[in-house]
């Protein structure tokens, strides 16, 4: 057996066609109901609610009451870098067919993904903001420089 984070049971998760469907939709930043969930995904509510069950049990989204209303959404931007990588790797592979969504190659281009500017676009203006020393890297993650300041003031 190896050492180490066990990953399957988190792919076998995001694998399920409802499951990865919901996964999607939640992509846009929003937050859903179950009812909502269930016609995104194509199946009952009384399915929906197994599905929601087992990637609240996982982390992979979390769940905020307002009122009788129950809200899904993801878990945080580390749920949203998982699944836009596996989207970037499916898209790859994809036959030719196509629908609007996060894998639609104008959103591929440009778009807001949970809390960032995602796609083509934003890998861009990250390469350059670190190219013009808007931002420092180190292994921690990134720190904003004083010129990175004194720009964006400006």
């Amino acid at each position: 057996m190896s050492e180490g984070p066990n990953i399957v049971r988190v792919a076998a998760l995001i694998g399920d066609n409802a499951r990865a469907e919901v996964l999607s939709a939640l992509m846009s930043g929003r937050a859903y109901t179950a009812t909502e969930l269930a016609d995104t995904a194509g199946v009952t509510k009384q399915t929906i609610s197994f599905h929601l069950g087992k990637l609240l049990e996982a982390a992979l989204i979390t769940v905020e009451k307002q009122g009788r209303h129950r809200y899904f959404m993801l878990a945080g931007p580390e749920v949203a870098s998982l699944l836009e990588s596996l989207m970037g790797l499916a898209f790859k592979n994809e036959d030719g067919s196509r629908f609007t969504g996060p894998r639609d190659p104008a959103l591929r281009k440009a778009r807001i993904c949970y809390d960032h500017l995602a796609g083509e676009l934003g890998v861009c203006v990250y390469e350059q903001m670190l190219q013009n020393g808007i931002f420092q890297q180190h292994s921690g993650g990134l720190d904003l420089t004083e010129h990175g300041r004194a720009w964006l003031l400006r």
